[in-house]
């Protein structure tokens, strides 16, 4: 795809050329994110992050990708903040936002709802989550993180085995990296979950005719014991009718290192798009996995920055530009 001035909306628009120029601009981001190095490439443009569901990494991580490319980041966080609450539309929203910025990262917990405003943006927006529909970057992220994770065993993605865990109706991030992973060969999928909150039959199709092995599974153990990747999902209250509804679900499938040492293989890798849940009555991902080598969960959230860098990188058509503009950072970083 020609990526200047597009939005990025869904992960159905890219091609697996695609990935592979997001993750070489992503690979050349390392020194900006760690601070070895600083660049001004971006310099007088400026971000509109607008927000109206709850986030914490995503928001702060694309606001500090545009910043470490040297931009400025405007923000709104929430219906209560913006004119939506007095009845504006997202094409009005749209068209004065866009006016004010140079591009637009969106979240929304509407399916739909950020193509719906990208029509009517003058600037390139990202999709940083609509509803239980996609979060593209969460994706890419993930599959990044995959690739650096596997590089160590020279292994690559083509022939993974994941297992994606948890709640797989309303996680648009595995919705996303399902979808993702099909442009990819002879990976083994599994999908744990209650029958209940099962992974949509049309996605699981894409990575059937995508040619890859799927086994759908309620049972968290047998699942894990010959993957790569072990993937743990929220359960996403916030889809639900009520929080009773959600508990329902909740802590159905926790990970802790007794079960990882009896059932995983020794490097088999843990990860989560986060939050993590770790209430006593979730605790998905126990806290005594946090000394686990293998617990990517952290790494996997600070590759969100480069992958980000990437994308604004390439959406803004300066990716071959950013050394130019270097320059060396003169505080202490501690990195």
């Amino acid at each position: 795809m020609d990526f200047t001035g597009a939005h990025i909306l869904s992960i159905n628009q890219f091609e697996r050329s695609d990935i592979e120029r997001i993750f070489e601009v992503a690979d050349a981001m390392e020194p900006y994110a760690l601070r070895r190095k600083a660049t001004r490439v971006l310099e007088g443009a400026i971000l509109g992050n607008m927000f109206f569901e709850p986030s914490t990494r995503t928001r702060v991580s694309f606001g500090a990708a545009f910043n470490l490319l040297g931009g400025e980041v405007r923000e709104t966080t929430g219906f209560q903040n913006s004119a939506i609450t007095k009845g504006e539309s997202l094409y009005d929203t749209a068209r004065v936002l866009s006016g004010y910025s140079d591009v637009i990262c969106m979240r929304h917990p509407e399916e739909g709802s950020v193509s719906e405003f990208a029509a009517a943006s003058r600037v390139p927006v990202l999709n940083g989550g609509d509803g239980s529909n996609e979060h593209p970057s969460q994706a890419l992220l993930d599959l990044y993180t995959i690739r650096q994770e596997l590089k160590d065993r020279n292994r690559g993605i083509d022939g993974l085995r994941i297992a994606m865990i948890g709640d797989l109706k309303h996680g648009r991030t595995v919705h996303s990296l399902c979808k993702l992973l099909c442009l990819f060969q002879n990976v083994q999928v599994t999908l744990v979950s209650p029958p209940e909150l099962a992974m949509p039959e049309d996605i699981v199709e894409k990575l059937r005719e995508a040619g890859h092995d799927v086994t759908v599974s309620e049972e968290l153990t047998h699942s894990i014991t010959h993957v790569d990747i072990a993937y743990s999902t929220r359960i996403q209250e916030e889809r639900f009718k009520s929080k009773e509804e959600a508990d329902l679900y909740r802590g159905r499938f926790r990970l802790n290192q007794a079960i990882y040492t009896q059932f995983c293989e020794p490097n088999t890798v843990i990860m989560h798009p986060l939050p993590r849940d770790s209430r006593a009555d979730a605790n998905e991902l126990d806290n005594d996995l946090n000394q686990n080598p293998n617990l990517a969960i952290f790494r996997q959230a600070d590759n969100g920055v480069l992958v980000r860098m990437a994308l604004f990188a390439l959406v803004l058509n300066v990716a071959d530009q950013v050394d130019k503009y270097a320059h060396p950072v003169t505080w202490y970083s501690g990195r």
